[in-house]
């Protein structure tokens, strides 16, 4: 079935359980009753889950006992054990956690049997998948049920997994109402439970039916008066232990209920059927009755269908709607034993082009004879005035359709064959010979994919009811990155899992439904299309995903492995475009959702429910704009860097066909945008124009920063201050496990270094810009959100280069905020602004290499906490020579020079434990070729502190900056980063994001010193007058507002076009920001600390250590010569 035929499908969650809620409200005074037997009405049903829903806990247990060697029946006596104070009823009241019963339990059935009984594995049995899922035939009797109007319950005795979360392992969006145990704090039989039940149904107890396997439970259901049904299985407990205490409690039935026993699901849904006068159990599956806005006129059909079949019955003819048929509404027809399926148009105006029902008749006739399992397809209907619409009548194909992506309760061998025949179809249906089944003309050769761009973006536009920012990238987007090469095969359209029908007990397809979108054309668009499952959360209400499911236990193939397996049958290469096809096929997606709820708005749509579908479009765009960016980085990876400017890195921008007139300024890799990029799209600029995840994660950091950081900074200045400011502030700490709690934590990790979003939040760079600007507006929120540096830059580092091993021993201790670090290049006796300069010698020794070197500005190395006021008791320690191993004394020595800066992880700091060096392997090597990149623990011997350096006199506690020298220092091979020789690659690699997060915080820091410079001078009197009035000063922050602005546009394009073709393609740009922000903040931050007077210099206020970091960040994101120089060359090469 097409996307657009989702929409009535059980899957809906989120968006149904609202919808039936306010449908079940609405319903009681115009819902169907059914008459049993003693002439009351039903209006609901009610559902145990263990042993009516699914397997009971005493039928698992006998398996399991029977595997385990277990007495027969031990675990049940166990659970009974203590009765409404035993260990298992606690636990279904939530009294105990699941770890406080595991223990008793186990305890129970070990004092049972004198032996250790592994109860573990027990609740591993009753819980998993395999074991825990919903009788088919109980699935389908709560369709039928809800089909007729009846409300539907599950009051089950459950409990809490050691996650939390209830165990339910049903389809909530069959049940009107869910009643458990564990979040009522009250169990079965207390009559109190029922009676919730019925509340929240708003019942009386004779209006329903009660279907439980204890009879216990039953008993108080049939007191208050609710007709039962007992389902009898493994479940009975009076053999195994006395259950007098339940018999004493509970009465007899009244005489007016009638019990009924039955031994398994299908006795009890007969039992029901009787009761209820209407079938449970439908031959034809995913059917039910027709919407009465979708009905068709039987008459006319049924002369029609006689003509066509030749039929000369008189009896009548049976009508259901399948659930999918979204876009061309699909009906089961069955008339004198002959089974069919119709397919139409949906009434009303339609899109030009779409719903062709002709073409998916011609498509599957043709196939028939090609090998392609397809329907019977009987006859093609153009005359409107039959059922008001052009349909066509196919022969139904019985089997199996796999609406759930996971295929859960199969075995993982079984989920693979599925995909493999899925893909070995789709293969079927690419090796078509056009010509021998005579549809060479089915579509136009060649030019597919631009063509489908144009189609989609047509529809989008036709059904677009507001901007999409995502959409409008895509479609700027998509016409320049076009495949160069194509194949021409039969295309499907609308190839995925739920569109095949598969044998019930093998592997097998039996028949490709759905070929509305067939033509010919590319066939990766197909293989693209039918991974998009991959890449959704199983959550998503319209195409269930398995991006959040373990694929490998499952034994599904990823979607990389799929592909590989395509061109193995196909012998095709595999594609290096495969981001492109995604992004497309997400972008057909979003289109057709954007067309469904247009036509939701005017009545159209054959669901419901669709209209609840517009907040999904702008969720799949952007899944389709991230697929975008990452082919960017893939297109910009293949170039040669020698010649950065062969082609357009802009992905917005035209192609470069024409020459740039002499003089004219283009801005080097971004070339002058189209018309359409400036009316549409384009840089965010504004936190207003992000995307809605994205902005309300701005929203919640201004929050944070608003209640949390501000109000913190004068308690934080003065520990700074004090004599404990070489030992990390509680205050700080404290606030970092409120911003984690937040979700603001690893905010930096940009998406083309994270595009599974595993250790970050996936952020680009322009989104995670206007974030760092906000976090610069305080010194302490960088540190506090785990966004500072160095360690940003180190993390950065492990995640794009680090071994499996190392990202296990020190990325996620740094990203989880247990451990800081430091980065150890710059040294004294060279100019380390070239990093080819450096000195430091890694001598490969035995299994280990030897370091031996001089560094100093080491930001990040990390020291016990030490005092350094007081008296200090005498110490032996060379105070010339201070190493990790001297006391604290003799850190109290080292000079005090006052003052503080903004908090980093430091020389002193005690959480510090990893350095990442650089230093020379081969000297000899060519010269990019000669340093390697080490990690080295903090506490290794040879690691000796000759003094901690200030910044203009102030420290950086308690981090601070340290002159350390590296003695014969013994690090494992294993610490070797991507290899010998690769370390002035990963430093260039870790120079890009990292060095333009300064940029970023430095429009914080200016616009926090104006905002300050603001308040002073409307506050403030000179010369009979307000500062605020005086001419200098109005100019001052005139000149500072122009001045950010400027600087925030240049950084803001810098990290756009980091985010579309990579750092390497945006070295002009960053080299550019890197000259202009750190001289901007300083004049901005010199005008406010004018306009403070004296108290500007003081610590009062952050504009002296404001002040402080512009200057330094002058040297430490490399010296401003170095960016004037590259921004000089690359104009001159490629200006001229």
């Amino acid at each position: 079935m097409c996307v657009r035929s989702c929409f009535q499908s059980p899957r809906l969650q989120w968006v149904w359980r609202t919808a039936f809620l306010k449908h079940t409200q609405r319903r009681h005074q115009g819902s169907h009753r059914w008459t049993h037997l003693g002439g009351s009405t039903y209006r609901a049903v009610i559902f145990d889950m263990g042993g009516v829903l699914i397997p009971s806990p005493g039928r698992v247990a006998a398996e399991w006992e029977v595997q385990n060697r277990i007495p027969s029946g031990t675990i049940l006596k166990a659970l009974m054990e203590g009765g409404e104070n035993g260990p298992w009823m606690r636990f279904m009241r939530a009294e105990i956690t699941a770890e406080g019963f595991l223990r008793e339990f186990g305890r129970l059935c070990s004092e049972m049997l004198k032996t250790s009984v592994p109860v573990d594995s027990f609740f591993s049995l009753l819980t998993s998948e395999r074991v825990a899922k919903q009788f088919p035939v109980m699935t389908e009797a709560i369709t039928q049920i809800r089909a007729k109007g009846l409300q539907t319950a599950v009051l089950s005795n459950n409990f809490y997994l050691p996650n939390q979360k209830s165990f339910l392992p049903l389809d909530r969006k069959q049940f009107d109402v869910i009643v458990e145990s564990c979040m009522e704090g009250i169990c079965k039989p207390d009559p109190r439970i029922y009676k919730l039940c019925l509340e929240q149904l708003g019942l009386q107890p004779s209006e329903s039916i009660f279907l439980d396997d204890l009879g216990t439970n039953l008993k108080e259901a049939a007191r208050l008066g609710i007709h039962t049904i007992k389902r009898q299985g493994f479940a009975v407990l009076p053999k195994l232990v006395s259950n007098s205490w339940a018999q004493a409690i509970y009465p007899p039935y009244p005489p007016k209920v009638v019990r009924l026993q039955v031994n398994d699901p299908e006795t009890a849904v007969k039992e029901l059927e009787a009761l209820l006068g209407f079938t449970l159990r439908v031959g034809v599956p995913n059917t039910r009755p027709v919407k009465k806005t979708m009905e068709i006129p039987k008459d006319s059909l049924q002369k029609y269908l006689k003509d066509l079949l030749g039929i000369q019955t008189t009896g009548p003819l049976e009508l259901l709607q399948f659930d999918h048929g979204q876009s061309n509404p699909t009906y089961y027809i069955r008339l004198a034993n002959r089974d069919l399926v119709l397919r139409k148009k949906p009434p009303g105006t339609l899109l030009p082009s779409a719903h062709a029902i002709e073409r998916e008749f011609r498509i599957m006739k043709a196939l028939a004879n090609a090998g392609v399992p397809v329907p019977n397809v009987l006859d093609l209907c153009e005359d409107s005035s039959v059922i008001g619409t052009p349909f066509y009548v196919m022969e139904y194909c019985p089997g199996l359709i796999y609406k759930d992506p996971s295929l859960p309760g199969l075995e993982p061998s079984h989920r693979r064959a599925i995909y493999t025949a899925m893909n070995t179809v789709l293969c079927k249906i690419h090796s078509v010979d056009l010509q021998a089944v005579g549809l060479e003309d089915y579509g136009k050769q060649g030019d597919y994919i631009p063509r489908q761009v144009r189609t989609w973006v047509k529809q989008y536009r036709a059904s677009e009811t507001s901007t999409i920012p995502a959409m409008e990238r895509l479609i700027e987007w998509l016409p320049l990155h076009l495949p160069r090469q194509q194949r021409t095969t039969v295309v499907h359209g609308d190839f995925r899992l739920d569109n095949l029908v598969f044998h019930p007990e093998e592997p097998e397809v039996l028949a490709v439904l759905d070929w509305e979108l067939s033509t010919l054309g590319d066939p990766l668009a197909d293989v693209a299309y039918s991974c998009l499952a991959h890449y959704l959360p199983s959550s998503f209400p319209v195409l269930r995903g398995i991006n959040d499911c373990d694929l490998t236990q499952l034994g599904i193939p990823a979607a990389e492995e799929y592909f590989r397996m395509y061109c193995l049958q196909m012998g095709l290469p595999p594609t290096e475009n495969w981001n492109f096809y995604m992004a497309f096929s997400f972008f057909r997606v979003a289109a057709i959702l954007q067309g469904v709820y247009k036509r939701s708005l005017t009545g159209q749509a054959s669901s419901t429910y669709a209209e609840q579908t517009g907040k999904l479009t702008e969720f799949v765009s952007n899944l389709a704009w991230d697929f975008a960016v990452k082919e960017g980085f893939r297109v910009f990876k293949e170039m040669p860097f020698t010649n950065p400017l062969t082609r357009s890195y802009h992905t917005w921008a035209r192609p470069q066909s024409q020459w740039c007139p002499t003089g004219s300024r283009s801005y080097s890799s971004v070339p002058e945008a189209s018309p359409a990029h400036t009316s549409r799209g384009g840089l965010v600029i504004s936190p207003e124009s992000l995307s809605p995840p994205v902005r309300e994660l701005y929203h919640r950091l201004k929050h944070f920063m608003e209640q949390r950081v501000y109000p913190a900074e004068p308690e934080l200045q003065s520990h700074q201050a004090s004599a404990a400011r070489w030992s990390p502030s509680p205050l700080i700490e404290d606030l970092k496990e409120k911003a984690k709690a937040e979700g603001l934590w690893n905010l930096f990790l940009p998406l083309e270094a994270d595009p599974e979003k595993k250790y970050g939040a996936g952020l680009t760079n322009v989104e995670y810009a206007h974030l760092c600007e906000l976090m610069g507006t305080s010194l302490y929120a960088p540190e506090v959100c785990n966004c500072s540096a160095p360690d940003t830059g180190n993390m950065e580092l492990l995640v794009r280069y680090g071994t499996e091993a190392q990202k296990a021993r020190w990325l996620i201790p740094l990203l989880e905020g247990k451990a800081r670090s430091c980065f150890a290049m710059t040294e004294p006796q060279v100019a380390s602004s070239d990093a080819t300069n450096i000195e430091a010698s890694i001598r490969e020794e035995d299994s280990f290499y030897v370091i031996n070197g001089h560094k100093w500005w080491i930001t990040g190395q990390g020291r016990p906490p030490v005092p350094t006021h007081g008296r200090m008791p005498p110490c032996t320690c060379d105070p010339r020579n201070l190493s990790t191993s001297c006391c604290s004394f003799c850190f109290g020595q080292l000079p005090f020079l006052g003052g503080f800066l903004a908090p980093r992880s430091g020389i002193l700091d005690p959480r510090c434990q990893l350095c990442v060096f650089m230093g020379k392997t081969d000297p000899h090597a060519p010269r990019h070729r000669q340093q390697s990149v080490l990690l080295v623990p903090m506490d290794t011997p040879g690691i000796k502190i000759i003094r901690p350096l200030t910044v203009y006199g102030l420290e950086d506690a308690p981090g601070g900056h340290g002159e350390v020298r590296f003695e014969h220092v013994r690090v494992p091979k294993e610490n070797m980063v991507l290899g010998p020789g690769r370390g002035f690659e990963i430093a260039q690699g870790r120079l890009g994001p990292g060095r333009i997060h300064h940029c970023m915080r430095l429009i914080g820091f200016s616009e926090r010193a104006l905002a300050l410079m603001k308040a002073r001078v409307k506050s403030r009197l000179a010369f009979g007058k307000p500062l605020v009035e005086q001419g200098t000063v109005l100019a001052d922050i005139a000149q500072s507002r122009v001045e950010i602005e400027q600087a925030r546009l240049l950084v803001l394009r810098a990290a756009h076009l980091m985010d579309l073709a990579g750092n390497k393609a945006a070295a002009l740009d960053i080299a550019m920001i890197k000259m202009v922000a750190p001289s901007m903040a300083s004049r901005v931050i010199d005008r406010a600390i004018q306009a403070f007077g004296a108290a500007g210099l003081s610590s009062d206020y952050p504009l002296a250590q404001f002040f402080t970091w512009a200057r330094a960040l002058r040297f430490a994101d490399g010296p401003d010569e170095v960016h004037r120089a590259t921004v000089a060359k690359l104009e001159l090469k490629h200006r001229i």
